[in-house]
């Protein structure tokens, strides 16, 4: 769930809410071609905006993002940092990866339908239930809620059953749509993506909103919600500057 490749510690180890998160300090700057590494914030801003919206909620996700030393995510949106990135093979891949991201309530702040060719671990942290829509190439489709206090708490796949409301953990498998949003009535959610082996930019592939809402009519408002129109459908390649 994110110039030069370097990650910006410098907000991760303050005095923001609920105090210095250990987890998710990347003092040596995590450096490579991991999981949507970090870049400066560009001309294709995305995440929590303040036009439009509420000034408490805008103070407060600028303060979680200084804490966390978050950045705009390109093409994909919200804030976010790469916390971990494994050696790379001879591709340039790296094993494994990893990434903080904040969702608000803000307009236009989510994370925009999109498909990886590796499965992807979602995870849970903080905040508000966090709505995750799941479309397999089966054309079968899941929405599930991450966080909150209904279900089990426990973990699910999104290809089998367990992953409903309170659920902190959620398997995506390679090639599924994937699109989340803070749920209705919450402010911002803070969750991570793991994979292994881990993100390239070259991976991502955005969601054509019509032609998912007409594979998946019954979800084709919230498709439609989860795309935005006219934006990229491929991150930037590594070195871009606004590259994830």
């Amino acid at each position: 769930m994110s110039g030069a490749e370097d990650a910006d510690a410098a907000g991760a180890t303050g005095s923001g809410p609920g105090g210095a998160d250990p987890a998710h300090t990347d003092p040596a700057g995590a450096t490579g071609s991991g999981h949507r590494s970090a870049g400066p914030v560009g001309p294709c801003r995305t995440g929590p905006d303040p036009a439009g919206t509420d000034p408490a909620l805008t103070a407060e996700a600028a303060e979680l993002a200084r804490h966390y030393g978050l950045r705009p995510l390109p093409v994909e949106g919200g804030l976010f940092r790469r916390t971990w990135a494994g050696p790379p093979d001879a591709s340039g891949r790296p094993s494994g990866s990893a990434i903080l991201v904040l969702l608000t309530a803000a307009p236009d702040d989510f994370s925009a339908l999109h498909r990886l060719p590796l499965d992807e671990v979602w995870h849970f942290y903080r905040g508000d239930p966090l709505e995750l829509l799941l479309l397999a190439p089966d054309g079968s489709d899941r929405l599930l809620t991450l966080g909150g206090t209904g279900g089990t708490g426990g973990t699910g796949s999104g290809s089998g059953t367990g992953a409903g409301e309170g659920a902190v953990q959620c398997v995506v498998p390679a090639g599924t749509w994937m699109g989340a949003r803070v749920a209705p009535g919450g402010r911002w959610s803070l969750f991570g993506t793991t994979m292994a082996p881990g993100f390239l930019p070259a991976d991502y592939e955005g969601a054509d909103a019509g032609v998912l809402a007409a594979r998946y009519p019954r979800r084709a408002a919230l498709i439609r919600a989860l795309c935005r129109p006219g934006a990229p459908l491929r991150m930037p390649p590594a070195g871009d500057g606004e590259q994830p």
